[in-house]
């Protein structure tokens, strides 16, 4: 699938990006647990919601606050920074989701560990099959 979100310019999206962004946050919400990775639509193009976020990762915009509560909410820790106001950026925000969804696909898959020894396996099985 190409990629063929608007480009940032220097460091800033467009309001569209702004708001596939939100989209793609009330997606991850409504993502049943091991189910596949869920889409968003852009001008009618399926686009998977890492990739999304991860278009989003240099976007130093100021996240609106009732999208940093949707974020905070999901992490383990008390968020901070070293801002006056507690501003975060889409830059950030997009960053918490990659590792989010990351986790949830490893959930969803199994760990790599155990994808390896079953490859290894495999490989073994297919060996001694010789």
């Amino acid at each position: 699938m190409n990629n063929r979100l608007p480009q940032l310019h220097e460091g800033h999206a467009p309001i569209t990006l702004h708001q596939l962004f939100r989209d793609a946050l009330e997606a991850y919400d409504d993502w049943v647990d091991g189910g596949e990775t869920p889409t968003v639509y852009f001008q009618g193009m399926p686009i998977v919601l890492d990739v999304v976020f991860d278009h989003m990762r240099g976007c130093t915009d100021i996240l609106p606050n009732n999208m940093v509560s949707a974020i905070t909410e999901r992490l383990t820790k008390p968020w901070s920074s070293d801002s006056p106001l507690d501003e975060m950026t889409f830059s950030t925000a997009a960053r918490i989701m990659c590792v989010l969804i990351r986790k949830r696909e490893l959930r969803r898959t199994g760990s790599d560990i155990n994808a390896f020894i079953r490859r290894f396996e495999k490989l073994r099985s297919d060996h001694v099959d010789r």
